[in-house]
């Protein structure tokens, strides 16, 4: 089964371009070390939330958009293999070093996908989630996750993943469970759904919010404290 590599980063608005540069130089990088794909995408319809959301999530600033990205792996031991290496690798430290965007705010962790329908092409929109579920309601999203795919691929979408958090580690600055308020008996679950182009991304939710099913899914989660946003690809290798 696969596995993902998740991050989330503050980034000054005026470094896209290096910072789509950097992140470029990175891709031969984390393939030679096992990973199969890359995706870097630009916050595009990121909303304030009221309780929790992306900005408030790594601290944002008010000069800087924010930047959710993945790593997919085939499996956990490869990715485990990889960040071994990594970690004493000089080339990375290099590439730390040259970071566009203050790395101390990113926020990153590994995440089991626990559900990975549709076709994996490039989509031209994202759709992205945090999500703070209980710990042992795994079955629960699931069941839920499917449901809402389901719906979501009739509306348009290509793909729709759920991934559960597996290696999550707490920050100094900033971490996932602090970014969803999560408690001491929730996971996280790191989610995005892929649309072909942004027109169909909100039609196809309009599309959804009017279909009786949607309704009727009830949210085994507190969904006051889930962070969503729209998201445009700059790099997918």
């Amino acid at each position: 089964m696969s596995y993902i590599d998740g991050f989330v980063a503050a980034v000054p608005r005026g470094n896209k371009e290096a910072y789509r540069k950097h992140a470029a130089g990175a891709v031969s990088y984390f393939k030679n070390f096992g990973a199969t794909r890359q995706v870097e995408t630009w916050a595009d319809d990121v909303p304030d939330g009221k309780v929790t959301d992306f900005k408030g999530a790594v601290k944002a600033q008010p000069d800087e958009d924010i930047v959710f990205s993945w790593l997919e792996y085939p499996d956990k031991a490869t990715r485990d293999a990889a960040n071994k290496k990594i970690m004493s690798d000089p080339q990375m430290k290099e590439m730390g070093s040259q970071m566009p965007f203050d790395g101390k705010r990113m926020i990153f962790g590994g995440f089991q996908p626990i559900n990975d329908t549709g076709k994996g092409m490039r989509p031209a929109y994202v759709d992205a989630c945090l999500i703070p579920v209980p710990a042992g309601g795994q079955d629960a999203y699931r069941e839920w996750a499917d449901k809402f795919a389901a719906v979501l691929k009739e509306s348009g979408a290509t793909r729709s993943v759920d991934a559960w958090g597996d290696d999550v580690p707490q920050g100094k600055v900033t971490d996932y469970q602090g970014a969803v308020k999560a408690k001491p008996d929730e996971t996280i679950v790191f989610s995005w759904v892929e649309w072909p182009s942004k027109e169909a991304r909100d039609k196809g939710w309009e599309k959804a919010q009017n279909d009786p099913r949607m309704k009727a899914i009830k949210m085994p989660f507190d969904g006051q404290r889930m962070i969503y946003g729209g998201f445009a690809p700059i790099l997918d290798q």
